[in-house]
């Protein structure tokens, strides 16, 4: 006992820790009679409760037949708990108690939610929750005003609190096997979803930033980066994915008005950037298509978002690395602020330690499962920015595939880096070597 008392863990540890604790509880309560119509095996509770704490939205049964309504409020719980961080609900309990965050609690909230110092983290926490849960209300209203002339008051406003929790925190369950597909050309789903992960992706720091700030001008850098970013990259989506699926006879040449066609482009072309739902078989995109969501896949959110991949701010930095590259400049400059040396280190340590283990999970992938090659890199990308979108192979998946997604949506939202920061032990530089060049390119 008095060597358990003497275990410590670094922040990255004991996050780690933490979502391993909350996952295997909800795996046991998966696994109840309560919360099951049907019987589900260890692998697929555990596979849906680390889906649902990962807001990633992978499904091996179909959730709204396969689950009970307290089986689904148990996942409702882990992608509210996943996505807005446990972290966070942990420091609303002790503010509550009236009791002191301390140095290293601040260190573990820094870690969870992305940040680069641990000044101003409470404040952050208590607008992340005030925001979340003030639009998640907003939204579940809006939506029940169209669910609930259709199903009636009980599952109307159900469905509406249920997609509203999923939309915003990034993690694409639905209530129905087919997704959102029955409103593809539905103005009021389409928009109130799209808003709610679109909000949820770009990151709780720019929210609050925008709030206070109101002006363009007046935002941080890293705001702006992240607004411009998401503005830009949705308008490219927008247009590829028309021109690749526009004559596509089971995407969007199934659709006979241009509102329908619209809407499903716009939904499509941002849900990749980690939200997860579909209002389009995605089994059925033209290849080209599936591979290029695979790098909106990879890019994934913002930074103390409730999205995963690399990151939107860390693709901008490695791209906007080329350019001072070409012209022989020794700084990365964005308008009148000068990025540090270690912000590009560091989004390059993430984006290689992501293609590794994208790498392996798929080569590991092509040896266990027969499904075809573009399905099985599609699953796996979806999994590493806990996107959730599939072309249909998740439940056919082997136990070994299921559990190699497991991991790899489990370290797709904490970040390699953190798995490389728990492993790591750091030593400080005592000695500084003489530089010599080595030939490159």
């Amino acid at each position: 006992m008095k060597k358990l008392k003497q275990i410590t863990f670094n922040p990255s540890q004991l996050l780690i820790v933490v979502f391993s604790v909350f996952i295997f509880l909800g795996t046991l309560l998966l696994k109840i009679p309560i919360s099951t119509t049907e019987s589900v095996s260890w692998v697929d509770a555990l596979f849906t409760a680390t889906s649902a704490m990962t807001v990633t939205g992978l499904v091996v049964v179909d959730t709204g037949t396969a689950y009970t309504l307290f089986g689904q409020m148990v996942i409702l719980t882990l992608i509210q708990a996943g996505g807005l961080g446990i972290m966070s609900f942990a420091i609303l309990i002790y503010m509550a108690l009236g009791k002191k965050i301390n140095f290293k609690r601040r260190m573990v909230i820094k870690q969870a939610l992305n940040q680069t110092s641990v000044g101003g983290v409470i404040r952050l926490v208590k607008g992340l929750l005030v925001y979340s849960f003030t639009i998640e209300v907003i939204a579940m209203i809006l939506l029940s005003f169209r669910w609930v002339p259709e199903y009636g008051w009980g599952d109307g406003m159900y469905y509406s609190l249920f997609h509203s929790v999923s939309a915003f925190n990034n993690a694409g369950f639905s209530i129905w096997a087919d997704s959102l597909t029955s409103y593809v050309g539905d103005p009021v789903i389409n928009i109130v979803i799209t808003f709610l992960f679109i909000t949820g992706g770009i990151g709780f720091t720019v929210l609050i930033d925008v709030w206070h700030k109101r002006k363009f001008k007046k935002l941080s850098l890293h705001s702006k980066l992240m607004i411009s970013g998401t503005l830009i990259i949705n308008l490219i989506a927008m247009f590829v994915f028309f021109i690749l699926e526009f004559q596509n006879p089971y995407t969007l040449g199934a659709l006979s008005s241009i509102k329908d066609q619209f809407f499903a482009t716009y939904f499509q072309a941002v849900t990749p950037r980690t939200a997860g739902f579909n209002t389009v078989d995605i089994g059925s995109l033209n290849d080209s298509t599936a591979t290029f969501m695979l790098l909106l896949m990879f890019i994934g959110a913002g930074s103390a978002s409730t999205g995963g991949g690399i990151k939107l701010t860390s693709f901008l930095i490695l791209v906007l690395c080329v350019l001072p590259l070409l012209q022989q400049k020794s700084r990365i400059n964005i308008g009148a602020r000068s990025i540090k040396a270690e912000v590009i280190f560091r989004a390059l340590a993430i984006s290689i330690l992501s293609v590794l283990l994208i790498f392996s999970a798929t080569f590991i992938l092509t040896l266990t499962e027969k499904a075809p090659f573009i399905e099985i890199v599609f699953e796996v990308f979806s999994a590493f920015g806990t996107v959730g979108l599939s072309m249909g192979v998740t439940s056919d998946l082997s136990t070994l595939g299921k559990i190699v997604l497991v991991l790899v949506m489990f370290f797709g939202k904490l970040g390699p880096l953190n798995l490389a920061f728990s492993l790591a032990k750091p030593k400080p530089e005592k000695i500084k070597y003489p530089s010599e060049d080595i030939l490159t390119g």
